[in-house]
């Protein structure tokens, strides 16, 4: 899935991922997508979570070799 920018928040605890992602998220433009990379399990719910509130979309996620992917789509 193309991504316009991709977040490597690897070996960052909660609530890192979600702060960074909210920066990153912040400096992109409606309907473009950011990529996260994350190790911390509890990402998968928080960023869910996360885009929900803030009215964004995750559109997908995965998991490779111990690496969260997701892509979220900003609202």
């Amino acid at each position: 899935m193309k991504s316009e920018l991709v977040l490597d928040a690897k070996g960052l605890a909660c609530p890192m991922p979600i702060v960074k992602t909210k920066k990153a998220i912040a400096g992109l433009e409606s309907g473009q997508i950011l990529e996260i990379h994350a190790t911390d399990k509890g990402a998968k719910n928080d960023l869910q979570a996360w885009a929900k509130s803030g009215g964004h979309e995750l559109v997908k996620h995965e998991e490779e070799a111990s690496v969260l992917k997701f892509w979220i789509q900003k609202g």
